[in-house]
């Protein structure tokens, strides 16, 4: 699974790509223009995203612009959803318009900071991202 992390907190960056590093191979962005760009530049190469995760709060361009933008490239290539990046926000605002906002943008679900591994892995799993298995044998890494 080929993942691409947006976070412009190094802290945060790192310490995603520690919990989903055995699950694919992970890319950083640091913000949402990079995020896009990325995400643009992996369909071109035929190796799209399977996973974005995608900080709301980010300086240039934010989450919801960017997930905005995403859904809106992969609408013009008419790629049916199974095709579609899933892209998980991850902020540490939870109140309900925030993430209301961010299911009304078309994510796929929602992380709040500090990203807990046992939500961060059920998440995956809800998305069909990871089956048990693959869950069993990272989990004793």
């Amino acid at each position: 699974m080929r993942i691409l992390i947006v976070e412009d907190d190094s802290t945060s960056r790192l310490l995603l790509r520690k919990l989903l590093e055995s699950y694919g191979a992970c890319d950083v962005a640091i913000n949402g223009k990079e995020a896009v760009q990325a995400c643009r530049r992996a369909r071109a190469e035929g190796e799209p995203f399977v996973l974005v995760c995608l900080d709301i709060m980010m300086p240039e361009m934010d989450g919801h612009a960017a997930l905005k933008i995403i859904r809106a490239d992969e609408e013009a290539q008419r790629l049916p959803p199974s095709k579609c990046a899933k892209i998980v926000m991850t902020t540490a605002l939870q109140d309900l318009q925030t993430v209301t906002d961010a299911y009304r943008e078309l994510c796929d679900g929602y992380l709040v900071k500090p990203i807990q591994r046992d939500k961060l892995v059920a998440l995956l799993k809800d998305l069909s991202l990871l089956s048990f298995s693959e869950e069993q044998l990272t989990s004793t890494h």
